[in-house]
């Protein structure tokens, strides 16, 4: 899983350098690419981001660019595309997430390219866009999957879930498509991308706390490169701030029992063959 991931990872650095895009490895790829240079030893996927306006251009201009093997998805490319943020995909394969199962669209193995809007530097109104975009999303988690996992118990998890699953079914009977739900998230995320000084700070609008995930956008445009398995790949020059803001001491791993990956539901490699040194190969399709 993560050979691939890899091979994916090293197709998205060649292309946004090719288009001279900025990108930065979020999440725990950018852990991994600091505390172990690589993946981190449990985890199985791989995140990037983008301010918006690159993440645009990607979508645009990255597909007459690509390798055979490689498909960049969306809900421009795909009209069933199910998230907010796009994923470049290895083709022929699948990775398929407890919470995805039973839905239409089927994912590939890939990297996921999370992008970052302009967040104004009024504290009431970044909250308002908070609570908007965290409306938006929801109700599109609820479009597709009627029920999920709460961390409550009893009674109290009980009635959650009935909640969920009458929210689920009132979505569908109004006729409100995942398009229209993602079309409606990405009108708050982006609300103040066109206001003046708004784009100081930029955001990630689909994680549950954009205060968390927040950063200058200087920041993503001065990067650096640091070894990740085989590859080099761009983190923020400041990304020693950025990592204690979103995660704490990330320097010290979790407890053994916290070292979980995200077990998918379905896993298909595609005839798919990868090697630690970065070759690969294919069975006849």
């Amino acid at each position: 899983m993560q050979l691939a991931t890899t091979y994916v990872l090293g197709e998205l650095d060649r292309v946004c350098n090719q288009l001279g895009l900025n990108y930065a490895a979020y999440g725990g790829t950018a852990i991994g690419a600091v505390r172990h240079q690589g993946f981190i030893p449990w985890d199985d996927d791989a995140d990037v981001c983008m301010a918006r306006a690159d993440y645009e251009k990607l979508l645009a201009q990255a597909p007459a660019l690509l390798g055979e093997d490689f498909e960049l998805l969306s809900h421009h490319s795909h009209a069933n595309y199910p998230g907010t943020v796009a994923v470049l995909g290895l083709k022929g394969t699948k990775f398929i997430s407890q919470a995805a199962a039973g839905r239409d669209f089927e994912m590939p193995i890939g990297v996921d390219i999370f992008p970052l809007d302009a967040r104004p530097a009024n504290q009431r109104a970044f909250k308002a866009q908070c609570a908007r975009t965290w409306v938006w999303s929801r109700a599109l988690y609820l479009r597709g999957s009627a029920t999920a996992s709460t961390g409550l118990s009893g009674g109290v998890d009980k009635a959650v879930q009935l909640a969920m699953r009458t929210v689920h079914t009132g979505l569908k009977t109004a006729h409100l498509s995942q398009a229209k739900l993602i079309k409606h998230w990405e009108s708050a995320a982006r609300s103040y991308e066109k206001q003046a000084g708004a784009k100081t700070w930029l955001a990630d609008f689909s994680t549950r706390n954009p205060q968390q995930w927040s950063l200058p956008a200087a920041e993503l445009k001065n990067t650096v490169e640091l070894p990740f398995e085989h590859l080099t790949i761009k983190l923020p020059a400041n990304y020693d701030t950025w990592l204690k803001r979103g995660f704490g001491d990330y320097m010290t791993p979790p407890p053994p029992q916290q070292r979980v990956g995200h077990r998918p539901y379905r896993l298909e490699f595609g005839g798919w063959h990868f090697n630690e040194d970065g070759s690969h190969s294919r069975d006849p399709q």
